[in-house]
């Protein structure tokens, strides 16, 4: 009669034993998964911002998926490969920054497509997509609030900050005095605006005597509301 000892060697000698794939299913799997990938890439595309666009972290979110389900697929084989691979995987240390939040989203997108349709799952892999695909355009047609441009004004006398301020009044419905510096009668000013309809503030500033160099830069900051 065997003891608990013995029936948990042989439970435990069961679980290590290999578990044939078909190739089939991983022909099928991998197929499927570069679908997906194709997918994914088309939307990254679609819907990144030209400023923050970059090819190669379009492609390798989209890849990310292929090689994930390739680990799912050896995993599923043998837990002591399984086990030897999420020792190896985890000394693996990444350092790119992030450009972009939304590419986080696309990244575990990706890392899910790649882990259901490894283990043969395509109709969650299909609803997840659509789902997706859905939530990341609405979300990018919801209107947000517009960001303040920022106003460089170069002076060659500081007796003309108040004639610049006028004409910021009256072409900017917002204003505030970011920097101000003054160097031997010079006047060097940074204006956060928000700028009126249909106004040419920068040429209105250009206009008031002594100014030598106005620019309306756009940037992508906090919104003030």
């Amino acid at each position: 009669m065997n003891n608990f000892s013995d029936i948990f060697k042989k439970s435990f000698l069961n679980e290590l034993s290999t578990v044939d794939i078909s190739l089939k299913f991983v022909v099928f799997s991998i197929g499927l998964c570069c679908v997906f990938a194709a997918y994914i890439f088309i939307v990254y595309q679609l819907t990144t911002r030209k400023t923050f666009y970059d090819k190669a972290t379009s492609i390798s979110i989209a890849l990310s998926s292929v090689v994930v389900c390739g680990i799912i697929l050896t995993i599923q084989s043998s837990l002591v490969v399984s086990l030897g691979m999420v020792g190896a995987l985890s000394i693996v240390r990444f350092r790119t920054a992030i450009k972009n939040p939304l590419d986080l989203v696309f990244m575990f997108w990706s890392i899910a497509i790649g882990i259901i349709c490894g283990v043969g799952m395509p109709m969650i892999a299909v609803v997840l997509s659509f789902a997706m695909t859905g939530g990341i355009l609405i979300f990018c047609m919801v209107p947000m609030a517009t960001a303040p441009m920022l106003l460089i004004v170069n002076a060659a006398d500081f007796s003309a900050r108040d004639k610049i301020l006028e004409e910021v009044k009256s072409n900017a419905s917002f204003y505030t005095i970011k920097s101000q510096v003054s160097e031997e009668h010079r006047l060097s000013m940074v204006v956060e605006v928000r700028v009126k309809k249909n106004s040419n503030l920068v040429q209105a500033v250009s206009s008031v005597e002594g100014v030598t160099r106005a620019a309306l830069l756009s940037h992508d900051g906090e919104v003030t509301f």
